[in-house]
């Protein structure tokens, strides 16, 4: 691919453009109108403005860079406004910075109402560095860097989202330009992780990931080694083999597995006939969750390096955990079998919602199919899904549900006239009028004119043996208390009560 000098190009039109209507207004947008939407400031430092014209108050934000049309870098320190609010009317706005030894540039957004007016800022030519993965983390955001390395994982083929690793590190770059200069074709580079890539683009730090945005590709080293093709990608419970087809132009293949991997997969063979090779691996049963891991094949030409990869999966098993337990443990793709009551409901389209058991609470993000289910609040259901976090707070990803039992809201009048029945729960509340055993919870509940006795009130779903025990104490609950309680009518001795108390929530008396 041929290399273009796109940038300078820019500027230059801009630059054109601007001296050719330098006494005339610019009017992209009714609502806002300026004077120039291109502002040039000396690489020694110093001002420029533009006249602002507006029908309404606005607003000026700088930013660097945008994604999917929303501003992900607002942190332009060498870039100073005038002003960053205003009324309807005219106002001056005056861009200034400092002297610079490199280029750099940014871009304004003006918003007034729902239009919004960009104004692009240059000081100077950017200059081209070529670096290292290293030297590009180390160096300041919006210069633009050349770095040469290896494509080793692909996150995205639309927009071309992957990672370039080089032997002083790696980077993440956010967008891939096609041939001609265009985004969302990452497809037509036919870039392979393997593959040795040169490329250009704006350094920015997202959160505190370290990226090259929308960059341009100069030249593609395809890998001398890749996977054709592979057989049983995921494996049973049970284990089995794994075959991987490779194509190999280098001097021989070799395999790598990952250490924590060794343990339970092993290669059984390595065929090769010309540039054909096969690859089988052994992997033994799995007595733990769903595990993962990837495989390295490398080559070399006799002086360099080639490496690709490929997944291999297995199903394990399901662990069965209370919540505290799957709290505790660590981020994995072990599948966790886990029930409660759902405490709330976030998001109810997509099934974003907190469940708890006797031992603690945690958040599930997403349910599949959530909308469909027909669950609330005060359900009980148990699902399975993996232990993932969100800035380091315990949640259930990829959850699935596998069973729900519906709790109906209700009166204690109405519960008094139900019939017994072991597998239909209810949810009341009253006033706690006496306590009759309070390690396991037995007590009266009142609202109105009726009264129920609950026969245990246990800390939550699930709790047997001593960890039914307590709860009153645990919480400060006492007589007076509003108490509300999920459970099943029952009887003894011809009186109705309600069964196996699950505690929800109370309410302490004034």
């Amino acid at each position: 691919m041929k290399f273009k000098k796109i940038f300078p190009l820019f500027i230059g039109i801009l630059a054109l453009m601007t001296s050719c209507t330098e006494e005339a207004t610019v009017t992209l947008l009714d609502e806002i109108q300026v004077s120039s939407s291109y502002v040039s400031i000396p690489v020694d430092g110093g001002s420029d403005a533009i006249t602002l014209t507006a029908k309404d108050s606005w607003t000026a934000k700088k930013v660097f860079i945008m994604k999917n049309d929303s501003v992900v870098k607002d942190s332009i320190s060498w870039l100073t406004l005038s002003v960053t609010t205003g009324a309807a009317g005219e106002t001056e706005l005056v861009f200034s910075a400092s002297s610079t030894i490199d280029g750099r540039y940014a871009e304004v957004l003006i918003k007034s109402g729902d239009k919004t007016q960009r104004i692009n800022i240059i000081q100077g030519l950017s200059k081209i560095a070529t670096a290292t993965c290293a030297e590009v983390i180390a160096g300041p955001d919006s210069k633009t860097y050349q770095v040469t390395g290896v494509c080793t994982s692909i996150a995205n083929t639309e927009y071309g989202n992957w990672y370039l690793t080089d032997n002083t590190g790696s980077l993440y770059i956010y967008g891939t330009l096609d041939a001609k200069g265009a985004t969302k074709n990452f497809k037509s580079l036919n870039l392979e992780v393997g593959d040795e890539v040169t490329l250009q683009g704006p350094k920015t730090t997202y959160g505190t990931t370290i990226e090259l945005v929308n960059v341009t590709v100069l030249k593609i080293n395809k890998s001398l080694v890749k996977v054709d093709s592979v057989r049983n990608a995921v494996l049973p419970l049970e284990g089995g083999e794994f075959t991987t087809y490779l194509t190999c132009k280098g001097q021989g293949v070799s395999v790598e597995i990952p250490e924590d991997a060794k343990s339970w997969l092993a290669i059984s063979s390595i065929q090769s006939a010309g540039t054909k090779s096969v690859v089988k691996f052994k992997a033994a049963a799995n007595t733990g969750g769903d595990r993962t891991t990837k495989l390295t094949f490398k080559t070399t030409d006799g002086s360099k390096s080639y490496s690709t990869e490929t997944v291999l999966n297995q199903k394990g098993a399901i662990i069965k955990a209370s919540i505290a337990e799957f709290n505790a443990a660590p981020v994995s793709d072990t599948q966790y079998r886990l029930s409660g009551i759902i405490t709330s409901i976030p998001d109810a389209t997509s099934g974003k919602l907190y469940m708890s058991d006797f031992s603690g609470e945690t958040y599930v993000y997403k349910i599949t199919d959530f909308a469909k289910k027909g669950l609330k609040v005060g359900d009980i259901i148990t699902i399975v899904g993996k232990r993932a976090a969100y800035n380091g707070t315990p949640q259930v990803a990829g959850a699935v549900l596998e069973s729900s039992i519906p709790v109906t809201t209700a009166t204690i009048a109405d519960v008094l006239t139900k019939a017994d029945d072991t597998t239909k729960y209810f949810m009341i509340t009253g006033e706690i009028t006496s306590i009759a055993n309070a390690i396991y919870g037995n007590l009266y509940l009142k609202a109105g004119d009726s009264e129920i006795y609950v026969y245990g009130c246990y800390p939550g779903y699930g709790a047997t043996g001593d960890f039914r025990k307590n709860l009153l104490a645990t919480k400060g609950i006492k007589v007076g208390d509003k108490l509300t309680v999920i459970g099943t009518k029952s009887s003894y001795n011809a009186v109705p009560q309600l069964a196996n108390g699950i505690y929800f929530s109370h309410e302490s008396a004034q």
